[in-house]
């Protein structure tokens, strides 16, 4: 055989691989976002409780509403009480099922858990939400910009990593032993790969994903599934409640379609949207330009325009009121 057949010859192997590959993505990701919506599993089978963090607004509340509306008794955790009790009522008023509440504010240290734990004692936890997340600021900011920074790091690493795996201690036990268990973790897709201006939140992120994806390995012999869940932009309020398009999902739009995909992937955007943002994100915005200098300047300055219009708005609305 000559140099030119073998180079063909290897050459036709490789595209043929590079096309079954494409067409294994392609399917996976058909069964993940398409035919789920008439595949879905039947949650009620982790058991009768599920568990939400940070479940008084945005992504956390539309999981927790998602849940009930499956099947699923609540147990709703978070900071603000008057929010737990509203949130509470608002669920048993919409889908007939039983709630509880446990008040906790995930910035602090390890001292909440063993009250959490009480709490949880004794109760079929089939799914934990691990969603309970924060940010330090509303705009892409240098490190040295946060404000408060002493207290505001250690609340944003107490609640952002420090809940994931503290709670995972308190309910995988009871899950193991029953041979059946599913841990939901929202991550980011900041979370996904470094983001320069929101380094902090960003390093918390890839934290939840490493954590998800290694406990999925120890544990699915188990029977325990452990998900990891890395959205784009979602309509919250820590977002600002950017209006919803194609790009941007509504919370409870994007609760219910990241819930299909249980059962079809261990690591999820959560939805088509999500997915296809993040393949694009991979081809145009290859790390060599997320991580350059010139980068770094163009977003803080967008980031300072943004801010002069806010503060601008403001005060029109203020003399508009004084008049």
């Amino acid at each position: 055989m000559s140099f030119t057949e073998v180079l063909t010859t290897i050459g036709g192997f490789m595209v043929v691989f590079h096309l079954l590959k494409l067409a294994w993505r392609c399917w996976c990701g058909l069964r993940e976002f398409v035919l789920s919506e008439l595949w879905q599993e039947d949650l009620r089978t982790y058991g009768q409780w599920a568990v939400v963090t940070g479940a008084t607004s945005g992504i956390g509340k539309a999981y927790a509403s998602e849940l009930a509306q499956r099947g699923l008794d609540v147990i709703l955790v978070s900071r603000s009480d008057d929010k737990l009790r509203m949130v509470a009522k608002e669920i048993e008023d919409r889908f007939g099922r039983k709630t509880r509440i446990i008040q906790a504010d995930f910035t602090e240290s390890n001292s909440i858990y063993p009250a959490i734990a009480k709490e949880l004692q004794g109760l079929e936890i089939g799914i934990l939400v691990n969603n309970v997340g924060m940010t330090y600021s509303d705009h892409f900011a240098y490190f040295l910009e946060i404000p408060d920074a002493e207290q505001k790091i250690t609340q944003v690493i107490n609640c952002n990593m420090l809940s994931v795996p503290q709670m995972t201690r308190l309910v995988l036990p009871g899950m193991i032993e029953r041979r059946k268990g599913l841990i939901i973790n929202i991550s980011s897709e900041v979370g996904i790969r470094p983001q320069p201006l929101l380094s902090l939140y960003s390093a918390t992120k890839i934290f939840v994903t490493y954590f998800s994806q290694c406990l999925h390995a120890e544990y699915k012999s188990k029977g325990i599934i452990v998900q990891c869940v890395a959205p784009f932009m979602v309509s919250t309020n820590m977002t600002n409640n950017m209006n919803v398009n194609y790009f941007v999902k509504s919370a409870s739009g994007f609760a219910h379609e990241a819930l299909n995909t249980v059962g079809h992937s261990s690591y999820t955007s959560g939805c088509l949207s999500h997915a296809l943002q993040d393949m694009a994100l991979t081809i145009l915005m290859p790390d060599w330009i997320r991580m350059s200098t010139f980068l770094i300047r163009k977003l803080r300055n967008l980031a300072e325009m943004n801010e002069h219009e806010v503060q601008a708005c403001r005060e029109e609305k203020l003399r508009e009121k004084e008049e």
